[in-house]
């Protein structure tokens, strides 16, 4: 009888054992086909969501839709590697986390690629290449600014954990606001006269005045605006420290001309929400 047991023990581990790995086989090779791309679904141009599957936009949880510059160029990325792709919403102090643990494959979210980030992930060649402005309402003071020093006194802010709001220290006698959680936020700010202006891509400020006619932004003569390096403009794609994935997704990136990039940027301020989020 105790022989009995001891096999039955055996028997019944030994088909534990084979369960778990045979889900194992079942699960991974889906997962494998799977590019999970991390963004924060709130920085039109470069992503939105919508309720509604149109303009490219592909589904996501809760019944929403992402859309934007950076769908359009995941979607160009996922097809060329024969990978499903899956879009993950994350508010933007998750991202890096998100993609160090795992969580997902890539981020594709307007980032741009500093010499700080470099220090927790890798990042691919520039998938797009930006300038920055300030955006500010058509009657302000300040909407005729040249240069940095035209915007003395100016109540300033920018999104929190970027380098736009560091930007902000290089504007003379400059009055630095909080920084704000995103882009939406600092647009209502905007309208309601709480700040000035805020700091942005070019990309993210001709969104924002296609969708608020009340709004403008100023750009600066040259030697005159922000000191930035080509880094900080650069947006890439960031990947997991010595993943293979960065040499995968340079060889498709390289393959994509800069008309190609121009028209997709185009199409997604064309196609953003009328909320600019």
């Amino acid at each position: 009888m105790k022989t009995f047991l001891k096999i039955f023990k055996i028997s019944t581990i030994f088909l534990l054992i084979i369960t778990l790995f045979s889900g194992c086989s079942i699960k991974n090779p889906s997962e494998q086909n799977k590019l999970k791309i991390g963004m924060e679904c709130a920085y039109a141009p470069f992503n939105w969501i919508q309720p509604h599957g149109g303009n490219g936009a592909l589904k996501i949880s809760g019944g929403w839709y992402a859309c934007g510059y950076d769908v359009y160029m995941a979607k160009l990325i996922a097809e060329k590697m024969g990978k499903e792709l899956e879009i993950v919403k994350i508010d933007w102090d998750g991202l890096l986390p998100a993609l160090t643990s795992g969580k997902i494959d890539a981020i594709i979210a307007g980032m741009s690629a500093t010499e700080e980030r470099r220090k927790a992930i890798d990042f691919t060649d520039n998938y797009y290449t930006s300038n920055i402005v300030v955006v500010l309402k058509k009657d302000s003071p300040y909407s005729n600014a040249k240069s940095l020093s035209d915007l003395k006194g100016a109540r300033i802010t920018g999104q929190l954990s970027t380098v736009h709001y560091d930007f902000i220290d290089q504007i003379p006698d400059v009055e630095k606001k909080t920084a704000m959680e995103d882009f939406s936020s600092m647009v209502s700010a905007v309208n309601a006269g709480k700040v000035d202006g805020y700091v942005s891509e070019k990309p993210a400020a001709m969104a924002a005045v296609y969708t608020n006619p009340a709004l403008t932004y100023v750009e600066f003569e040259q030697g005159k605006g922000f000191n930035f390096s080509q880094d900080e403009v650069a947006i890439a794609i960031g990947v997991k420290k010595g993943n293979t994935l960065k040499e995968e997704i340079n060889k498709i990136l390289s393959g994509i001309d800069e008309q190609t990039k121009t028209n997709l940027m185009s199409e997604a301020v064309r196609n953003q929400p009328a909320s600019g989020v």
